[in-house]
């Protein structure tokens, strides 16, 4: 019998690049609404499950090529024979639900946080919208409204139900890089401003010279490589804190790293091609404690639709993106974005170039979104086109509290912007939220992409 390799869910896991035939491929239909024209119409759009989520095996065979966290010597002495050896199979219909706990329903999709299958235990998932089934659906977003339906009350803290777009290729690199046989039907060619090192392949390639298996996850490494470009975070999220975030770069498109242009954390952290901390807009960080959350004003018991729009100086879609606004609805009420809540800082209820430029120096912070190009920047890479991103995840490196409690945790507790959210700072461990909330699911529905105000 196959051994399905299920990798535990981290920030920036892909993977490929050969596509395997034992199990065949099937992408969960997520109609979306485009309303573009003025009118909204039903698009046919389709959902496909991230390359690193798949069985890695032997392209002649059933044996796993990546097992635990370390590559197999066999088949990966080193990266061109692991590129050749390696393929990555298919995901059909009883494997979503049954092995990775995601289902589709007209609009609709679920993702549950960890999931007991015949042979494996998954933790997490991260899928793509597909326009078709050999390509990423591509959102340009300047000049837009963007909205979506979601549930995050199942959610506690330590976990985090994201939706958010980046600048990926349409085909999943198959073009760019010919080793990759696997493409965006299999959901390769993951990239975002972490520049994320466990990332498996890269540029069609084995990311396995060099790799470090982790210290503290059973199932993840890190290799020499990293996978940069923009990102752009709708939604970060559990029942008790949210934020959205502009993460400018200062190269275009999908980019391979290596050394100090990664940007790892630490003494490189700001000298790598992208923001990492990026410009967020978070209520609880900005001083505003009773706005989101169980109960609150956007009561996050219930669902939510949560609108963003992408402003423009000159209202055009050429134009240089000078905002990014939020608003929410929920039972029937427009709740507008809550403003930043310090004595003597501007009362800003959106992203904005001032805003980022102000309560960074506030926070004390230093502003690399700033260094990156700021929106600006950002608006050029929303140009050029987004991927649509859905994933449910815990944090193996901070436990989630950069989202959801303080953070830094030994910070001042009095220092702006420590506080980020009501959780305790020994809340998310990974084995602790993966023992007692395994039914934990975060629900994304009715997605809409139309002119501003169009709500």
């Amino acid at each position: 019998m196959k051994s399905l390799l299920i990798i535990l869910a981290v920030v920036g896991l892909c993977y490929g690049q050969n596509a395997g035939t034992n199990t065949p491929e099937v992408h969960l239909d997520m109609p979306i609404q485009n309303c573009e024209s003025g009118s909204c119409q039903s698009q046919s759009t389709k959902v496909v499950m991230d390359s690193n989520w798949r069985w890695a095996h032997e392209t002649t065979g059933y044996t796993n090529c990546y097992d635990g966290n370390e590559w197999s010597p066999e088949f990966c002495p080193d990266a061109d024979t692991c590129t050749a050896n390696c393929a990555i199979d298919g995901v059909d219909q009883a494997t979503w639900s049954g092995t990775y706990g995601v289902t589709a329903s007209g609009g609709s999709l679920s993702l549950k946080f960890v999931t007991q299958g015949t042979y494996s235990t998954n933790v997490g998932s991260r899928v793509y919208l597909m326009e078709s089934d050999s390509a990423y659906r591509i959102f340009y977003l300047k000049n837009k409204e963007f909205s979506v339906d979601i549930d995050t009350s199942q959610l506690p803290c330590g976990l985090n139900g994201a939706l958010y777009f980046v600048e990926m290729e349409k085909d999943g690199g198959m073009s760019s890089y010919p080793t990759n046989k696997a493409g965006a039907a299999y959901g390769t060619g993951y990239c975002d401003a972490q520049c994320p090192h466990d990332v498996k392949f890269i540029a069609g390639k084995a990311n396995s010279d060099g790799w470090k298996p982790s210290e503290n996850d059973p199932n993840a490494g890190e290799g020499k490589y990293g996978a940069c470009c923009f990102e752009m975070d709708i939604w970060e999220a559990n029942s008790q804190a949210q934020s959205f975030t502009s993460h400018p770069c200062n190269v275009n498109g999908y980019h391979p790293c290596e050394g100090t242009e990664c940007g790892d954390n630490g003494a490189d952290r700001y000298s790598g091609v992208c923001d990492k901390d990026g410009c967020d807009f978070a209520s609880y960080r900005n001083g505003v404690h009773d706005f989101y959350g169980p109960g609150l004003t956007v009561n996050s018991n219930s669902v939510i639709t949560v609108i963003t729009q992408f402003i423009t100086a000159d209202g055009s879609d050429n134009g240089d993106l000078s905002e990014i606004r939020r608003i929410y609805i929920q039972n029937g009420q427009t709740i507008q974005n809550a403003a930043v809540n310090f004595p003597g800082v501007t009362a800003y209820d959106s992203i904005t170039e001032p805003y980022c430029n102000e309560i960074k120096s506030f926070f004390g912070d230093v502003d690399d979104h700033e260094a990156k190009g700021g929106l600006r920047n950002m608006g050029q890479s929303l140009g050029r086109g987004h991927v649509l991103v859905m994933s449910l995840w815990d944090d193996h490196y901070a436990n989630m509290l950069w989202l959801d409690s303080s953070y830094p945790t030994d910070g001042d507790l009095n220092a702006p912007g420590t506080l980020r959210g009501p959780c305790p700072i020994t809340s998310g461990v990974p084995s602790e939220v993966e023992s007692q909330y395994a039914s934990a699911t975060v629900k994304f529905s009715n997605i809409k992409i139309g002119p501003i105000q169009s709500y």
